[in-house]
């Protein structure tokens, strides 16, 4: 891939729109700082399929169930370490530490019954619950565990009875003192004259106690000495008690978790997502009912139909050359064939019933630029050197997507450029879509496949969306919406006239 954060990466997250797609999947999840996965798509196979195995195992719901279960509690986790760090008692610090160790505790042991229960057959998952079955059986596990119930228990069972006399307060050991509460109120009840106001005080919310609490605290402690002793001690001896390897699966299975959560209402609605074929050598490459993920996304939401496409390169074929009419959706179906190859090379599964796909070293995009005023360059002349800057870069492995270069000249010189940039890539034997309204690039050479946009037969001002491999047949659209609109030569004649 082009060097992620460099201008040609931007570029491409940009023009097929992943940047949007990566910017949904991680929202939420600040975190974990999940944009570096998303933006390490690799070219080894066996690393896709070992994703796409995981895949597999979190589409058993109770799998994925205890997953996401086991990662809110982390969460809760961190929450509370988070949460001492920032307290300045130090036996408060104390006891939200153990409650971290027991949320950590619990979680742990919980994920390790249930991912074993669920028979994960992952490569990945199954060693990671052989790790936790024997981590969980190790000496530091059991000892952290049982010595932060231990305590817990204690301090559960720590009573004491509070004196306030004035400005004077006492702090003593309870010894079992009758407690008249529900007395006083009985015998006084045949006095109450309907709804009295509340005199109660309001307690603080804030979780830091204030000094008058901390010096109360600071009593009992004193009181039971060897109950906050024993607290002291575990938290001196267990202040890292998160084990390294399940810190990083907690991160790591987040890439996993947060796709699957992204893609969920897409498939509720109907459209469908595979684990395409993916080589590193072959550049074979097709795919059945595909769609652009990121349209999809708005589509679905607003309840709007999503139109599928095919697409396929057999043999020699390397280029896909798209014609037809404006607004027929060519656009979408190149930034489709380049979030096809991104998605695939992160391992994750892909629009579509069926996908063949190639692992690319780089992909690169040419979309459509305002002209930037600032850089003092035409329109044609920024073209020519963005398209310079890819094919200098482009390598015979890598994958590019042209969408509508040249718009600002001439038919001619359209063609003319159009045929020098193709030859090159003909020349690299790379993989390419370019979307053009100069249908005679689609005959370029015998590499070249050529698809055009279709529309109703019935109206061809009407846009199917639907993009079929066909030779382009050169019908001016232009003139049947001018027809439609009232626009035509006819029309505007008899305008003139009434």
């Amino acid at each position: 891939m082009p060097a992620t954060e460099g201008p040609l990466f931007r570029e491409t997250l940009k023009d097929l729109q992943l940047d949007a797609i990566i910017g949904t999947v991680t929202s939420g999840r600040a975190g974990y700082d999940l944009v570096p996965f998303f933006h390490a798509p690799c070219q080894d196979p066996d690393t896709v399929r070992f994703r796409h195995e995981v895949f597999a195992d979190l589409e058993n719901p109770s799998c994925l169930a205890s997953i996401e279960d086991f990662s809110r509690r982390m969460q809760v986790v961190r929450e509370q370490l988070g949460q001492a760090g920032k307290l300045h008692y130090k036996l408060q610090k104390q006891a939200l530490i153990l409650a971290a160790a027991q949320t950590y505790c619990s979680a742990v042991v919980a994920l390790c019954e249930e991912l074993t229960a669920a028979g994960v057959r992952s490569s990945g998952l199954r060693a990671f619950t052989a790790f936790l079955d024997t981590y969980v059986s190790s000496g530091f596990f059991s000892g952290l565990r049982t010595d932060a119930d231990g305590i817990r228990a204690d301090l559960d069972a720590v009573s004491y009875k509070i004196r306030i006399d004035g400005g004077h307060v006492s702090v003593s050991p309870y010894r079992g003192e009758v407690d008249y509460t529900a007395e006083v109120e009985a015998t006084f009840a045949r006095f109450r004259q309907g709804a009295v106001k509340d005199y109660s005080s309001k307690l603080p919310t804030s979780v830091e106690i204030d000094h008058v609490e901390a010096q109360v605290l600071d009593r009992v402690a004193v009181l039971f000495a060897d109950t906050f002793t024993r607290l002291k001690d575990f938290c001196a001896r267990h202040a890292s008690f998160q084990n390294p390897v399940i810190a990083r699966f907690d991160r790591e299975i987040q890439f996993y978790t947060s796709y699957l959560r992204h893609i969920r209402p897409l498939k509720e609605a109907g459209l469908r997502f595979c684990y395409p074929q993916v080589s590193a050598t072959s550049k074979q490459t097709s795919a059945a009912d595909t769609f652009d993920l990121a349209l999809a996304v708005k589509l679905v939401r607003d309840k709007a139909p999503v139109v599928t496409n095919d697409l396929e390169l057999t043999g020699a074929e390397r280029i896909l050359i798209v014609s037809g009419p404006n607004q027929g959706g060519k656009t979408t179906f190149a930034r489709t064939v380049g979030q096809l190859h991104y998605l695939a090379a992160l391992g994750l599964p892909v629009p579509g019933t069926r996908a063949r796909l190639f692992l690319p070293d780089g992909i690169y995009t040419h979309f459509e630029r305002e002209e930037n005023r600032m850089d003092l360059r035409g329109k044609l002349e920024d073209d020519l050197v963005r398209v310079q800057r890819i094919l200098a870069q482009a390598t015979p492995r890598s994958v590019i997507v042209l969408n509508e270069i040249f718009t600002s000249t001439t038919l001619n010189d359209a063609i003319y450029l159009g045929r020098e940039v193709l030859e090159r890539v003909v020349a690299l034997g790379l993989i390419c879509v370019c979307v053009t309204f100069v249908e005679e690039l689609a005959s370029v050479s015998t590499t070249t496949v050529s698809m055009v946009s279709t529309v109703m037969p019935e109206d061809p001002s009407v846009r199917t969306l639907k993009i079929v491999r066909r030779r382009a047949d050169g019908r001016a659209y232009a003139k049947v919406l001018a027809r439609k609109y009232g626009l035509n030569y006819d029309a505007l004649k008899e305008r003139i006239h009434s």
